[in-house]
């Protein structure tokens, strides 16, 4: 796991110093729940900086309504819209992938690294670099460039606050005394809308149900990884890089009420967990507020009202992509890079209706076998190598949608 000291002996920042915070990805669910949480409690949070992808009229107004001193927009058309309506405020604006990169690396006591996708890896890697405390939402820097991504954190003393709220959970009840003592850890998963279904029934759902998460309001691909249970097999491959154990203590079991997320097993039979209703805005909290904590709206659990807890394993013939992710972290770096460039390039054919629900992880293990074959997945040495495979495999799996369409 990331180095936790820094600010553990750190007393604390008084009550009455404000966190300097900055957010990558402010327009996005995490970063809509960590904006939600700063309007929440003013004066604990000064903000320093925020951007955004295309959405300039959301980013100008939420940086207006925490009062940040700077945003920015990646997507250079849309300057002048972010500059009109920043007119006045005294809140500068710039825009482009540079502009990104150079909000990242911006003197703060905390960043939150909630841009999706492969185009949040590179500004957070040049966060980590300066030592910054990282509250990571952004999963394609552990899946795609792992081994590169901690190594840096080693180097550098930054810290690493798990987002995501199976990691999230771990971390809350992984005792770093204790990890010789750890048998394993389990994240949990909800199963999906298609949980039940049956291969005939998951061989003809549509893009719509798929989209059905029964507990969580997510983005439109993380809840089709959801239905394939991709994003669990993802959610491995993160757990391996946060957490000192080996592979075979990383486990997943579904859990339908989505109220325990995740779970440590200790040798004296002991199994510490942590528990929730699920929404986002309490494992950002636990970040925000490390090593203390803060008051969210979420709702409290009555555990009297739910009366029953259910568990069950997963089923790997209806749900291949665990399979798959738990081979590609055997592989290594460039293999979980594939794995995610031709996920992604699978869940937008799914979407646009050319591949079936089924077809998602049966064209992806063959792209896989496709570039293993043909030596496109020898090991990653740096960012440059990470992002050679991920074209690679966004090209492959092109080829293997024009096969199927034809």
């Amino acid at each position: 796991m990331a180095d936790t000291r820094s600010r553990q002996t750190d007393p604390g920042r008084a009550a009455t110093a404000p966190l300097r915070l900055s957010i990558l990805g402010a327009s996005g669910s995490i970063g809509t729940s960590t904006l939600d949480l700063v309007a929440r409690n003013p004066d604990r949070f000064d903000i320093s900086a925020l951007t955004a992808n295309t959405n300039a009229e959301a980013l100008a107004a939420a940086a207006i309504r925490v009062g940040a001193d700077h945003a920015v927009v990646a997507d250079e058309s849309a300057y002048e819209s972010l500059k009109g309506a920043l007119a006045g405020t005294g809140i500068s604006c710039a825009a482009g992938a540079s502009a990104i990169a150079e909000a990242a690396v911006r003197p703060v006591d905390m960043l939150v690294a909630a841009i999706v996708g492969a185009a949040g890896l590179a500004p957070t890697l040049a966060a980590v670099r300066q030592g910054t405390t990282i509250a990571l939402a952004n999963k394609e820097c552990l899946v795609c460039a792992g081994d590169l991504f901690m190594s840096a954190v080693r180097a550098s003393g930054a810290t690493i606050l798990p987002v995501d709220s199976e990691h999230n959970a771990v971390f809350q009840v992984f005792e770093q005394g204790n990890i010789e003592q750890i048998e394993c850890l389990t994240l949990t998963a909800s199963g999906g809308p298609f949980r039940t279904y049956t291969l005939d029934e998951m061989r003809v759902a549509t893009p719509e149900a798929a989209l059905k998460h029964p507990n969580w309001s997510m983005g439109a691909r993380i809840s089709i990884d959801s239905a394939t249970m991709m994003n669990k097999g993802f959610e491995i491959i993160e757990a391996h890089h946060l957490f000192p154990l080996r592979q075979d203590q990383l486990e997943v079991l579904v859990h339908p009420q989505s109220v325990v997320h995740g779970m440590v097993q200790y040798s004296d039979g002991s199994v510490l967990a942590q528990l929730g209703a699920p929404d986002m805005r309490t494992p950002i909290s636990h970040c925000l507020a490390w090593p203390r904590r803060m008051h969210t709206p979420a709702q409290r659990l009555d555990l009297a009202a739910l009366a029953t807890l259910t568990f069950e394993t997963p089923d790997p013939v209806r749900f291949p992509a665990l399979r798959l992710a738990r081979a590609a972290m055997t592989s290594g770096t460039a293999a979980s890079a594939a794995l995610n460039a031709a996920d992604e390039v699978m869940v937008k054919a799914f979407l646009e209706r050319k591949l079936g629900f089924l077809g998602i992880a049966e064209t992806i293990e063959r792209v896989l076998e496709r570039m293993t074959a043909s030596g496109d997945l020898n090991e990653a040495r740096s960012i440059v190598d990470v992002m050679a495979v991920d074209a690679a495999a966004r090209r492959v799996s092109l080829e293997e949608l024009s096969r199927i369409a034809h």
